[in-house]
């Protein structure tokens, strides 16, 4: 197989027998696990194992297609909804260009007006998650919740103190910092942020308004060229 259409990362990581069965069905549609072990040059019973490992980690629909003569019904293997994901798409570089593409057209304020209209939106969309929840640490965790689950790799932490001549529980190395904070270590629109800085005002005025507290924003340096991890720190007691 020559195609090779799944995210480069994945190239680089996933078995190849898997890329081979994944990028197969990509382009051919349902196979049966002869097919495909013809086209991957690999054994029958190898295929049919990497198909079923796929299968029960939700990238894989099993069909049974009853034969027209005698004998056992047709297994067919395709990709699932949740395979697609797999595969290259229109991310953070396509919504960038959008975002330059209105501010050449539309005018230099056309983007911040976007990107406020966006952030507008979640906080909408989050608020209804949120409602009913009084206790700033509750709504923290249940934020981070939401977050985690588009992409933001978000985390509530809220460190242990103990009264008495033991202040605290954390490592020694830890105790540096004690504010309870959201930690996020992933921002699926970090290229986004670092092209219109005024995004990041937008944020923080979000998380502020679903939170009901002011908010301190921290860049935690990762080392090298990766991108910082950012602390949202809560107000102290």
């Amino acid at each position: 197989m020559s195609i090779k259409m799944l995210l480069p990362a994945l190239q680089d990581l996933i078995k190849p027998q898997w890329r081979r069965v994944l990028e197969a069905l990509k382009e051919r549609g349902e196979m049966t696990v002869g097919d495909l072990a013809k086209l991957g040059n690999i054994s029958y019973m190898g295929a049919k194992s990497h198909c079923e490992a796929l299968m029960k980690a939700g990238y894989l629909v099993r069909t049974r297609m009853p034969r027209s003569e005698v004998g056992r019904p047709e297994i067919l293997y395709s990709l699932s909804e949740k395979a697609h994901s797999l595969f290259v798409e229109s991310g953070p570089e396509f919504t960038l260009g959008l975002l330059q593409d209105t501010e050449r057209i539309f005018g230099k304020s056309t983007p911040d007006k976007l990107l406020f209209q966006y952030f507008s939106r979640l906080q909408e969309q989050w608020g209804t998650e949120l409602k009913g929840m009084a206790e700033p640490d509750n709504r923290a965790a249940k934020l981070a919740q939401l977050r985690s689950k588009a992409g933001y790799g978000s985390l509530f932490k809220k460190p242990a103190i103990t009264t008495g001549s033991n202040k605290s529980s954390l490592p020694e190395q830890e105790m540096t910092h004690l504010a309870a904070h959201l930690l996020e270590i992933h921002h699926p629109l970090q290229s986004i942020l670092e092209h219109y800085p005024m995004a990041l005002k937008m944020e923080l005025r979000m998380l502020e308004e679903l939170l009901g507290c002011k908010l301190k924003r921290v860049e935690v340096d990762t080392g090298r060229k990766s991108a910082p991890h950012v602390r949202f720190e809560l107000p102290g007691d």
